[in-house]
């Protein structure tokens, strides 16, 4: 048995995934009743990884913080750049997509039971009280702006603190690291579950009505995935960018497709940008921030469902107000949760911009809900695996400015 356990842990985490994806859907077509049984493995999955991901973040944002010298240069403003200016052409080439492609929806019953923002004032304040949240409620709940809000405070305070004590945070963090890497080994029986999970309790009858729809979605995603973070990359490295972009969509877009969530992602992103040999005081920040503001995926789907809306009931829209429309729509991602669905409740805030009723936009968040099982996939994995993207890109610039040579391992 410990050969057999030894012989699979050495074949490569991503082929382990694939197998476990094929074992799901030959189970979901195979024995759906098995249900319970199956699915429990992808809820302890992700279970496990929203879990241990804000203690991870605390403790690693902490030590590295700490311990970082006076004169060390991170590459955090070049990131948030990259983060936002990415969002903003991912609502812009959504917006183009839907004129393109105008869609038509056939509006469902108001999606009932959640409480979107009223306007972007809203956001920006749930934002701010987030920062200063409680530490404990803030980790009881994964706010991770809160999170790394006090994480920072924390490790700028502890700078003058004993070696003694930097190294006891130090050992928390590595030991925290490690529980990361096991419960990332059981990525492939976890996936196999939600897999199966997907398969059987959504099926695919329901998406083949809403098809035009989430071929505008997810081709505009696809776009911006391939061609769209392709070019920002090479425009900061002066190299061939895919073998960058195809390894963090592999490695780091696969389990997010299948967790629909960018905060049980985290773990899996942290780990990646250390096998990238990235700067560790570095990726501790910007990978739980890129996990809250960094939404490519979801200034889409904000974008294309508010259009399709606007389309629906044929309101005139001119190019100032679709230019407002991408900006509103960057900015309203920036506020959406790292959960499954965060984007959604933010299109009755987009609608309003072309006053549209807010019974009206909850209709278009029911469509939302409908196709979630393959458009918050697509949006989380696009969303993710950009975390790690840009982060490398900034890494991977500045040593290109300094003579340094890059190689990129696809």
């Amino acid at each position: 048995m410990k050969q057999l356990i030894a012989k699979w842990n050495r074949v490569s985490l991503v082929k382990r995934i694939i197998i476990g994806i094929i074992i799901g859907i030959t189970l979901a077509v195979t024995v759906p009743e098995s249900t319970k049984w199956t699915s429990i493995f992808g809820s302890l999955f992700v279970g496990a990884l929203k879990a241990v991901a804000p203690v991870l973040v605390f403790f690693l944002v902490i030590s590295a913080i700490s311990r970082h010298q006076s004169g060390q240069k991170t590459n955090i403003q070049h990131i948030l750049i990259l983060y936002g200016f990415s969002t903003f052409l991912a609502s812009l080439t959504a917006v183009v997509a839907s004129f393109l492609f105008p869609v038509h929806l056939s509006l469902t019953e108001s999606a009932k039971e959640v409480s979107p923002p009223s306007n972007i004032t809203e956001v920006i304040q749930s934002l701010l009280f987030n920062i200063v949240d409680n530490p404990v409620h803030a980790l009881l709940n994964a706010n991770y702006i809160g999170i790394l809000a006090w994480a920072v405070l924390l490790g700028i305070a502890l700078r003058t603190a004993p070696e003694t004590t930097k190294n006891v945070i130090a050992h928390f963090s590595d030991a925290i690291s490690q529980i990361v890497t096991w419960v990332i080994n059981f990525a492939p029986i976890g996936i196999m579950g939600l897999v199966f999970d997907a398969i059987v309790t959504n099926g695919l009858s329901a998406l083949i009505d809403y098809g035009k729809l989430l071929a505008v979605l997810l081709g505009t995603m696809c776009f911006v995935a391939f061609v769209m973070n392709p070019l920002i990359v090479f425009l900061n490295i002066r190299q061939n960018p895919y073998p960058l972009v195809w390894r963090c969509i592999r490695e780091s877009g696969v389990t997010a497709f299948f967790t629909r969530s960018s905060a049980a992602n985290i773990p899996v992103n942290l780990r990646l940008s250390e096998m990238l040999g990235l700067n560790k005081n570095t990726y501790s920040i910007s990978i739980p921030l890129g996990a809250t503001i960094n939404m490519a995926g979801a200034a889409v789907t904000i974008s294309v469902l508010t259009l399709a809306a606007v389309h629906t009931l044929e309101i005139e829209v001119d190019l100032g107000t679709a230019l407002i429309l991408s900006v509103l729509s960057a900015i309203a991602a920036a506020g959406a949760s790292g959960v499954a669905g965060g984007s959604l409740l933010l299109i009755p805030l987009a609608c309003s911009l072309f006053g549209i009723p807010n019974d009206i936009a909850m209709q278009v968040v029911g469509v939302g809900f409908i196709i979630g099982v393959l458009q918050d996939s697509c949006e989380t994995a696009l969303n993710s695996s950009s975390d790690v993207l840009f982060t490398a890109t900034a890494e991977y610039a500045k040593r290109r400015k300094e003579g340094k040579q890059v190689a990129i391992k696809a």
